[in-house]
């Protein structure tokens, strides 16, 4: 039997989304200065274990000078295939198949009523996040379907020891426990890292992302909300 744990979408789990968007970025000084809107917004979290590793991670961040932090983040997250924020690259690689998921994705915003911004690319985990505060079903579609690409990252952040891990655990503990597909393909990430350039659309992927009518261009899409 699954653990309900893991099967069970709370009520909370648009906050975590919400605040995890937040610790995830780059600690810049807009960033930063959330940080008292995130301790306030804490307490809501249900769950003790998350509530714990959401503090904890706070609390480092506080202790950190605003150099010190940029520096932590840009050694954990920049330069590495294993430990990347990007969500597509984990299963596309740097191929022309991931621009194509790019795309799809960036649909999927907009069938929702969010408009991604242009300065950051839609596969940007603190943006998927952002997006799953806003628009549950779809951005929960797209959680489970980069499944093997969060465990990997988490993975990688327990292997180093990085403060980060624990918010990965929050992220991926509200998720179902992986399927046989899920776990074969993070054992093929684990052993070969993201795959090199492929040709042809067996490779895109794009199912996981849009409707079947934006590859015919019938697709319209919705009107953009309001982001908070």
């Amino acid at each position: 039997m699954r653990n309900l744990r893991r099967t069970h979408r709370r009520a909370d789990t648009p906050l975590l989304h919400r605040i995890t968007s937040v610790l995830l970025r780059y600690p810049d000084p807009p960033t930063l200065s959330l940080l008292d809107d995130v301790t306030a917004a804490i307490p809501a979290i249900g769950d003790p274990a998350d509530r714990l590793r959401l503090t904890t991670f706070t609390d480092r961040l506080r202790s950190l000078t605003p150099t010190e932090a940029a520096q932590a983040y840009v050694a954990t997250f920049d330069h590495t295939r294993r430990r990347c924020l990007y969500l597509t690259y984990y299963r596309h690689g740097d191929t022309r198949a991931r621009g194509m998921a790019l795309l799809a994705l960036k649909h999927t915003y907009r069938q929702a009523g969010h408009e991604p911004p242009e300065s950051e690319l839609p596969d940007h985990l603190p943006l998927i996040l952002e997006f799953a505060a806003l628009a549950p079903e779809p951005g929960h579609r797209i959680l489970l379907r980069c499944r093997a690409g969060l465990e990997m990252l988490r993975q990688a952040l327990h292997e180093h020891t990085d403060p980060h891990a624990p918010l990965l655990d929050a992220l991926c503990d509200r998720l179902p426990s992986p399927d046989r597909r899920q776990r074969e393909t993070l054992r093929r990430l684990t052993a070969e890292g993201p795959p090199e350039e492929h040709v042809g659309l067996e490779h895109v992927g794009l199912e996981p992302f849009a409707p079947p009518e934006f590859l015919t261009g019938t697709g319209t899409a919705a009107t953009i909300g309001d982001r908070r």
